[in-house]
């Protein structure tokens, strides 16, 4: 009797256990996806999927189709604007360019990003539990009017941002990130951080006097605003030396603070960075000595009508020889134009180039280092030029991984805007030793594998319960409660009788009496 009972709970707690895995009993759950995906809160709104039935009818097949799309493209993009942080200063300075005023687009692109793949990552959650319960898909018109927005948003995006790109790859060499760009008071902060040479942009005045300017014209960098208000469109070249020298320089960085860095500036430098001049090639040329680092710089063309138009190279070349104490061997000569006219005024010029070509004309050349964007970065063609003792540097790399990535490639040296950040790293981040490597991977290995196998066992018993639970009633029914209802109707049936032979026996002893 005890024994039967220990299995008739027994019996019942099994049941039970089935009945908490069932779908159906997960009614609270299925009330709440269908209700942040469909907006159907009631059950009776709610559908479910037979065996054989399709999970959606051909609209909602479509919309979960596009969902699909959307989350997939969101991602692309996400990454693909996560990884670009290292030159989020360009993507602003093409900004402030075209609108006139600075702000921190960059975050702002990476926040809606951010918020389109969050949005559409639940939803795409809530369609894989509602299909994982057996209910059919229903997205609210107002999710799907979200999707198309989220998708309209990745595609089109991605497709701006690729294009700008690709135009936009030459001009990714912004200023230092602690000064005015292209004064001087930049280069001696790159100097005191600990950076072996100095990058810039040259372009020559309308009286011959090479100076430091990025852009076209001088409306970002300068306060041509207020000193020529009519000649704002100017192009820089067009400007004599003393018109330049009555200009600020400087003044810009601290009111509009583009790398939100000049806060970390003292009194005394924030007073000397709003008072730089724009500088001449020579006074560059005489830090660089002085501190015996090397120099590259763009030379940009004068536009037409311009007296140097023809005689820019041989200019320049005149301020480097004649008008500045620096050695010819300091300077990286990145200029492509008249090279074969530059090698034979100046052999002591390191010719360097901004594009790949093969070896043997990179040679016939003279070129001894190849300046690159840093997505050409290649441990493979890095030895191929080493070889042949041709170095490599990369442009523009400020982010420390990217810095690592490149250290490990082989890479000779890197442009940057952070000289501050990049020169305190001794190692590579993530730079480790064959034995960690293989530690690593097996330890992830071997946790990948217990994972597994805790969810296969939670499946195996999560399995049996519900076969167990489809079966329960007919093994309650043939098994042990019907063999403990057949033992009740036995003990019954005895006590039946001895209650009817102890009232026999009554009767008699009475009729006796």
């Amino acid at each position: 009797m005890a024994s039967t009972l220990s299995q008739l709970q027994f019996g019942r707690l099994r049941g039970l256990r089935a009945r908490v895995f069932r779908r159906y009993e997960h009614r609270p759950l299925v009330s709440c996806l269908s209700g942040l995906y469909g907006c159907k809160w009631r059950r009776y709104e709610r559908s479910r999927a037979q065996p054989g039935d399709c999970c959606c009818n051909t609209l909602e097949g479509v919309s979960f189709a596009l969902l699909v799309a959307a989350f997939c493209l969101t991602l692309v993009f996400l990454y693909f604007w996560g990884q670009a942080k290292n030159d989020y200063n360009d993507f602003d300075w093409f900004n402030f360019g075209n609108l006139g005023f600075w702000f921190p687009w960059s975050v702002v692109l990476l926040v809606i990003a951010a918020g389109f793949f969050t949005y559409v990552t639940v939803l795409m959650l809530l369609a894989v539990c509602l299909l994982s319960e057996g209910q059919k898909l229903y997205l609210h018109w107002s999710h799907k009017i979200g999707i198309l927005v989220s998708l309209t948003f990745s595609i089109a995006a991605t497709a701006v941002l690729s294009d700008l790109w690709s135009k936009e790859w030459t001009t990714l060499l912004l200023s230092f990130q602690l000064a005015p760009e292209n004064t001087l008071m930049s280069f001696e902060k790159a100097v005191e951080a600990g950076s072996d040479g100095l990058e810039t942009d040259v372009t020559i005045s309308s009286d011959g006097v090479p100076f430091l300017m990025h852009d076209h014209t001088l409306q970002r960098t300068t306060n041509i605003h207020e000193v020529f208000p009519n000649r704002t469109g100017t192009p820089a070249a067009m400007f004599t030396w003393a018109e330049l020298e009555s200009l600020n320089a400087g003044a810009w960085f601290l009111s509009h603070n583009p790398f939100g860095t000049a806060g970390s500036l003292g009194a005394d430098e924030r007073l000397r960075a709003g008072k730089q001049p724009v500088c001449s090639l020579r006074a560059f040329l005489q830090l660089a000595a002085q501190k015996d680092k090397l120099v590259i710089f763009d030379l940009y063309r004068p536009p037409r009508g311009h007296p140097y138009r023809d005689t820019w190279i041989q200019r320049t070349l005149e301020v480097i020889q004649n008008e500045s104490s620096i050695h010819s061997s300091q300077v990286l000569w990145l200029p492509s134009d008249l090279r074969a006219l530059v090698q034979e005024l100046d052999p002591e010029l390191q010719q360097t180039l901004g594009s790949r070509l093969p070896l043997e004309e990179l040679q016939r050349n003279h070129i001894v280092k190849l300046n690159l964007h840093y997505s050409s970065m290649s441990t493979e063609l890095t030895s191929e030029y080493a070889a042949v003792n041709i170095t490599t540097n990369l442009y523009v790399i400020s982010q420390p991984w990217l810095y690592s990535l490149a250290w490990c490639s082989g890479v000779h040296s890197v442009t940057t805007n952070a000289p501050q950040l990049l020169s305190t790293m001794s190692s590579p981040l993530f730079l480790m030793s064959p034995d960690e490597y293989n530690v690593m991977w097996i330890l992830t290995d071997l946790a990948s594998l217990l994972l597994l196998l805790l969810i296969f066992t939670f499946h195996w018993w999560r399995e049996r319960g519900l076969t167990f639970s489809s079966g329960s009633k007919i093994m309650l029914d043939n098994g042990t409660y019907s063999k403990f209802k057949t033992e009740l109707s036995d003990i019954w049936s005895v006590s039946s009788a001895n209650s009817q032979a102890e009232k026999t026996i009554n009767l008699a002893t009475v009729t006796e009496h």
